[in-house]
């Protein structure tokens, strides 16, 4: 994964072929294929993220709310996946992502694909499916903030730390949204009706 992010940089995604990366990595191309559907695909990590975020909630303790699970879930993938040792490796990704409109498009479905597995592991849990999508959602959205706040290198913080912060913080901004009185009952049919 090192040596395909390096090209990337390097060359940039687009000019980066598979034989590129297999010869910087001292593999024949078939190699490659055999654990990589395609290019992008060294840069997303396959099917693994999405197994630890199941576990994890499946978990979690009965007592724990939709919220709380997905907390616990934000806990365990930090632990395996976002170490202080790949926090460079990263942000590089990350800013290769960001240049790249292709990698956009796949990094936006593995996170629809993250949100649909928090949603099945919440309801396999007995949650309500409304509630199981919405908790899913304000976990995915907190998962990308804590990745954002995270792969920073000055933040010394513990992505499990970035991440409760960012599923609070989220929780309060829905919190103050429900709450608010500036939106009127009018307001609010018309945004039901999208």
């Amino acid at each position: 994964m090192v040596a395909a992010l390096d090209l990337f940089e390097e060359r940039g995604y687009e000019h980066t072929s598979v034989i590129d990366i297999a010869q910087r990595t001292g593999l024949a191309k078939s190699t490659f294929f055999r654990h990589f559907p395609d290019k992008r695909e060294v840069l997303f990590g396959g099917e693994t993220m999405a197994a630890r975020v199941i576990e994890a909630i499946a978990a979690a303790p009965v007592t724990a709310t939709p919220l709380e699970a997905v907390a616990d879930a934000l806990d365990a993938v930090g632990r395996e996946a976002f170490t202080t040792a790949r926090r460079e490796f990263i942000a590089r990704r990350r800013a290769v992502i960001a240049a790249n409109p292709e990698l956009q498009e796949r990094e936006a479905l593995k996170g629809l694909g993250l949100t649909a597995a928090m949603t099945g592991a919440l309801e396999r849990r007995g949650v309500p499916a409304l509630t199981a999508s919405v908790a899913a959602e304000l976990g995915a959205l907190a998962w990308k903030i804590a990745d954002e706040r995270w792969s920073d290198t000055a933040n010394d913080d513990e992505f499990s730390e970035v991440a409760r912060r960012a599923l609070s913080e989220v929780q309060t901004a829905t919190a103050m949204l429900a709450g608010s009185p500036g939106l009127r009952t009018r307001e609010i049919d018309t945004l039901a009706a999208y």
